[in-house]
C-alpha cells in the first residue's frame, strides 16, 4: 500500500500538537483514525516517527526528517488546486501539435489534459508521427508546433529551442539475466543479445545509432517496430532486449514487468525540442501553451518519471510557486 496524504496530513499535525488528541480535534478526526494513519505510516517507513513522552509524543530524527517533506508534498497539492481552480475562459482558439513517438504518447497528453483544465475553450489537436515526418508537418505548415526527440535536418525555415533532458536506457525482461544488474555494460553485455529496434525516422533509433558507434556491428537486431508499446511487448516476451526513453517505461519499471538499465560508459542523454517555423503568426492560445510547456524545464533531474499525471501536477505545482 502506498503512502497517502492524508497520513502525511495526520503526520503533520501530530508533530505540530505533539498529542494525538489535540491532532484529531484540528483534523475533524477521531483519535483512533489518528492512531491507525500514524500507525499505518510508521509501519509502511519501515520505523517508527516520535519518541513517547507520557501523553506527548516528540519527533525522532526519522520524523525530523521526514516533516519538510510532508510539509512540501502538502504544499504542492495545495498548489495544484488552486491551478486547477483558476479557470481562464476567456482564452480561445485552436492549436494543431505534432509530436515524435515518445513525447506524443507519453508527455504532451498529461500536459495538454492540463492545460484544457485552466483553458477549456482551447481546442487542441495533437498528432503523432516519428521525428522526421513531424518536422516535414512543421516546415509544410500543417501544423503550428512540433515536439521531437530525434535529430533535425537543419532547414533554414525551421527554428528550435530546446525543451528538456531526456535518456535512453536499455530495456530487458524481468527473466533476463541482465536484470540482476544495475548498469549495462556496453563491453561485457552486448555481445550474443539479441535486439528489438524503432524503426527508421525513429528519432530514439538515430540517437541510439548514433551514441553507439562502432558498437553497432556488434547488435544483432532481430526485428523493427514502429512503436514502443510494440518494442515493450516485445521485450516483455523475451524475444530480446531494446533502448527506450527512460520517460516510456516508467510504468512497466515500477511494477516490475521490465527493467530499465543505465548504460555504463555512453551518454545516451538527449535533448528534446520544440520546432516552429521562422515566420509563423504565433496566436494567443498558442503562446500560452508554449508557456505552459515550460513548466518542464524546471526538472533538473532527467530520470525522473515524467509520465505520469500525478508526477506532472507535481512540476506544475512547483511552477505555480515559483511564479508566485
Amino acid at each position: 500500500m502506498s503512502i497517502t496524504l492524508r497520513q502525511l496530513e495526520i503526520f503533520i499535525a501530530v508533530a505540530e500538537t505533539a498529542q494525538v488528541t489535540k491532532a484529531s480535534k484540528k483534523l475533524f478526526v477521531t483519535q483512533s483514525a489518528v492512531s491507525m494513519a500514524l500507525a499505518e505510516l510508521e509501519n509502511q517507513l519501515g520505523g517508527s516517527l516520535f519518541d513517547r513522552h507520557g501523553r506527548s509524543l516528540l519527533l525522532n530524527a526519522r520524523g525530523r526528517f521526514l516533516l519538510p517533506l510532508a510539509k512540501d508534498i502538502t504544499c504542492q497539492v495545495s498548489n495544484i488546486e488552486n491551478i486547477m481552480s483558476e479557470r481562464n475562459d476567456t482564452l480561445d482558439g485552436a492549436i494543431d501539435i505534432v509530436a515524435s513517438t515518445t513525447l506524443g504518447n507519453y508527455i504532451l497528453p498529461y500536459l495538454i489534459g492540463a492545460f484544457k483544465r485552466v483553458h477549456p475553450n482551447v481546442h487542441v489537436n495533437l498528432l503523432v508521427y516519428n521525428t522526421r515526418y513531424a518536422e516535414k508537418m512543421v516546415l509544410e505548415k500543417d501544423v503550428d508546433v512540433g515536439f521531437v526527440e530525434g535529430p533535425l535536418s537543419g532547414h533554414s525555415e525551421i527554428q528550435e529551442r530546446d525543451w528538456f533532458e531526456d535518456e535512453l536506457v536499455v530495456l530487458c525482461g524481468p527473466t533476463d539475466p541482465l536484470a540482476h544488474n544495475e548498469v549495462f555494460n556496453i563491453d561485457k553485455d552486448l555481445k550474443g543479445k539479441k535486439w528489438i529496434m524503432r524503426e527508421s525516422g525513429s528519432g530514439t533509433a538515430a540517437v541510439v545509432r548514433e551514441r553507439f558507434g562502432k558498437y553497432m556491428e556488434q547488435v544483432n537486431v532481430v526485428m523493427e517496430m514502429g512503436h514502443p508499446e510494440a518494442v515493450k511487448k516485445g521485450v516483455e516476451s523475451g524475444a530480446g532486449i531494446t533502448c527506450l526513453s527512460a520517460l516510456s517505461i516508467c510504468r512497466e519499471a515500477e511494477n516490475g514487468w521490465l527493467k530499465g538499465l543505465k548504460i555504463e560508459g555512453l551518454n545516451m542523454k538527449r535533448q528534446l525540442r520544440i520546432i516552429q517555423r521562422t515566420d509563423l503568426d504565433m496566436s494567443d492560445a498558442l503562446a500560452e501553451f508554449l508557456s505552459f510547456c515550460d513548466v518542464m524545464t524546471i526538472c533538473d533531474d532527467s530520470g525522473i518519471c515524467l509520465s505520469s499525471p500525478w508526477k506532472l501536477q507535481s512540476l506544475l505545482a512547483r511552477h505555480s510557486a515559483m511564479k508566485k
